[in-house]
């Protein structure tokens, strides 16, 4: 399976949110609107038992053609062609679409304000003009403040409205035509209790360890880069649902550096405890410190890159550097693949770039991890 996927005049962009490429996560567009959805891959990464997340739009527009898109998606020989299936469908779709939705019935409006009323008006965040869309807040045992956003049909409370909350698992409703905003709330709450171990684990990393990626970390997000020492970081992506296991694990560095740590997280494997705190075990297991936000500044581990002289492009941060220790220089992977790309002297096998060094001219290898570029 490619790690990522494109098309032409960006009619879709997906890109993978993993280390094993089994998650894509973008948009794809068509008659001038863009829709988000998801991709998610089995473990044994076959396309045909992928599932795909979409949307609300995206569901709403859908709606009629999802035997359509399960049989492509069992069909296409790979993610690309599939995308291709799916914006052919997608164009079908809004061109048969009806511009104009049945109005609500007479009691859609004082149902609504009734269950509202009931969960509490103090909870309502927003709801627009045609009370058909409402963000509600929710706190959890933690204290940590999410947002509920419903979309309401016509035909509520008899048919499911579309929910949307901001999490690292997959969520739907249970949906009756007796059921209502308080159950929706309800059901929310227990999804946010069930992850409360996994935002506690990473709260603490993002509180006490300086996170270079990502910036601003979503409550989906569940990979974080730490910085370990001057250019050189671990990157973790962890299990939602076990947090308190052993994370996938990656290390972004000179090998000089890098390889030590390497050897000591397997060695030190069996030292992992799920009874101890995500960041304790990473501390034990590697036999290290991480930087402490107390003692150091972001800018310590923030060096630009070598060859466009910023320290981020697009959303990309340094994350490849020079194995000689004398030189150390970070480049962004796309910055240092089109200078290796330009020399002549450079050679390429399989997704690994030999060449030079553009500062210190000592041998250098890119290993193309993910392709965005």
């Amino acid at each position: 399976m490619e790690s990522s996927a494109g098309g032409g005049s960006q009619c879709w962009l997906l890109l993978p949110q993993d280390l094993r490429g089994r998650v894509y996560d973008g948009f794809i567009r068509a008659q001038e609107k863009d829709f988000r959805l998801r991709v998610l891959l089995p473990t044994d990464l076959q396309l045909q038992n992928a599932r795909l997340e979409c949307s609300w739009q995206l569901k709403k527009v859908l709606q009629g053609y999802l035997p359509m898109v399960k049989q492509r998606l069992q069909h296409s020989p790979d993610l690309r062609s599939f995308m291709i299936e799916l914006k052919t469908i997608l164009n079908a779709a809004l061109k048969n679409t009806h511009s104009t939705e049945a109005s609500p019935a007479p009691q859609y409006y004082p149902c609504l304000v009734k269950d509202i009323d009931n969960l509490g008006w103090d909870k309502l965040l927003f709801v627009d003009n045609e009370f058909s869309t409402i963000k509600l807040k929710i706190e959890d045992s933690s204290g940590r403040d999410h947002v509920i956003i419903v979309r309401l049909g016509a035909r509520y409370p008899y048919k499911a409205p579309d929910c949307c909350v901001d999490l690292p698992v997959a969520f739907s409703i249970s949906w009756t035509a007796q059921s209502n905003i308080q159950d929706i709330y309800s059901q929310v709450l227990s999804t946010l209790e069930s992850l409360k171990s996994f935002w506690d684990m990473l709260d603490e990393i993002d509180t006490k360890t300086w996170v270079l990626e990502p910036e601003k970390p979503t409550r989906s997000a569940t990979m974080r880069r730490i910085a370990i020492g001057n250019n050189v970081s671990i990157t973790i992506d962890v299990d939602p649902r076990h947090p308190t296991m052993l994370p996938e694990s990656y290390f972004l560095g000179a090998d000089h550096v890098v390889q030590p740590l390497k050897d000591k997280l397997n060695s030190n494997a069996h030292l992992w405890d799920p009874e101890v705190g995500l960041l304790q075990n990473l501390k034990d297991t590697l036999e290290i410190d991480f930087p402490s936000k107390s003692d150091f500044e972001k800018s310590d581990f923030a060096r630009d890159c070598g060859i466009c002289y910023a320290y981020r492009l697009d959303s990309a941060i340094p994350d490849q550097v020079c194995d000689d220790p004398r030189c150390a220089q970070p480049f962004h992977q796309a910055c240092l693949y089109e200078w290796l790309n330009g020399l002549p002297s450079s050679r390429q096998s399989f997704n690994i770039i030999y060449g030079e060094c553009p500062y210190c001219t000592k041998p250098i290898t890119l290993k193309l991890l993910n392709k965005p570029f």
